[in-house]
């Protein structure tokens, strides 16, 4: 993202990161940047991380730092004590339940989309946007470990019989289907994708051959599996796969065509209904008090995005706001901020 501040200084940007360099896929062409690798712990000291982050800040401006749900705890600590240690509102820390190939499907998109002049602010919350437009699953030699999906006793119990093959999709929504002569066609996209794949200990083609064909994709590439797939999939026997919109101009048009609002907080450009940066939620609209009268409804929050061409729109309640009249000494209480302490006003009673 280039974007002008707003007091009129130097353009800045929008660096993205990820927890392995097995996240980070070959870019579709040069004008697409590469994505920042973060050490582990265990690879580096804590001082360090605190420094190389605020080198990355200096550099960029704002930093988008995707890792998955499943990565060690240990990890998860390290990111949330180097943004703490910086006090800094400009690194945005978003995690996915998407499988790691899907991830990184989704951080070359992203990368992609901070050449464009999409702020930050609505970049990382755009990630929850593109994850649902990304078809992940994979071919599996086994699914007694898999917890990714509902399975069966009887499927369970096939999954013993030597050379029995499974097709699972986690996402957009859970699937699976045992390969072989009948098996019924897994539920794709009705949109143009782009299937990428990563093979395990398995030889398996049908994602290259019947699913490419089933799914009509227009291309089918090959990347490295990632180290974290066999245990996310409970089996190193496996072809990961994941279809996703390749064409950059689509996705910002889907990106752009959900309404945007200003945070309260930190003042950034968001959709959706909570600032990734922050963390402050979308406040709720104000009462009209000219037509309304006493206590305001409970409300929902959307819990998922709705562009113009959703077809796979979620129906779920959503989380519930509670909507506050103003008193007479101003509005609700302000919003804690990431990373600040929550406590009343003046202190512990």
């Amino acid at each position: 993202m280039r974007d002008a501040t707003d007091d009129g200084q130097a353009d800045v940007t929008t660096a993205i990161a990820v927890t392995s360099p097995e996240l980070v896929l070959a870019p579709p062409d040069r004008q697409t940047p590469g994505a920042v690798v973060l050490a582990p712990p265990g690879d580096r000291t804590l001082d360090a991380a605190v420094t190389d982050t605020r080198q990355l800040l200096e550099r960029h401006g704002f930093l988008i730092a995707l890792y998955p749900a499943s990565v060690p705890a240990a990890v998860k600590q390290r990111l949330h004590t180097v943004r703490s240690v910086l006090e800094s509102d400009r690194i945005a820390l978003v995690e996915s339940e998407l499988p790691p190939l899907a991830l990184a499907v989704l951080v070359r998109q992203l990368r992609q989309l901070s050449t464009t002049d999409l702020g930050p602010g609505v970049l990382g919350a755009a990630v929850r946007l593109l994850a649902h437009y990304i078809h992940a699953g994979a071919v599996l030699g086994s699914v007694a470990r898999l917890d990714r999906v509902p399975v069966s006793l009887t499927t369970h119990a096939r999954s013993w019989v030597p050379g029995s093959q499974f097709a699972v999709v986690t996402a957009p929504e859970p699937q699976l289907v045992r390969l072989g002569s009948g098996a019924k066609a897994l539920k794709g996209p009705d949109y143009v994708t782009r299937l990428t794949t990563a093979a395990g200990h398995l030889g398996s083609t049908w994602p290259r051959t019947t699913l490419a064909a089933q799914w009509q994709v227009t291309g089918v590439e090959q990347a490295t599996l990632p180290g974290d797939s066999p245990q996310w999939w409970g089996t190193g026997k496996l072809v990961e796969f994941a279809a996703a919109i390749p064409d950059i101009s689509v996705l910002y048009q889907l990106i752009t065509s959900v309404q945007r609002a200003r945070c309260h907080w930190c003042g950034l450009e968001l959709i959706g209904d909570r600032c990734v940066f922050c963390s402050a939620p979308l406040p709720p609209p104000a009462p009209d008090v000219g037509h309304r009268s006493g206590p305001q409804p409970v409300r929902r929050a959307p819990t998922a995005y709705r562009p113009v061409l959703d077809p796979h729109e979620d129906t779920s309640p959503g989380m519930v706001i509670q909507h506050r009249e103003e008193t007479a000494h101003g509005a609700a209480p302000d919003v804690v901020p990431y990373g600040a302490p929550y406590g009343p006003p003046h202190g512990p009673t």
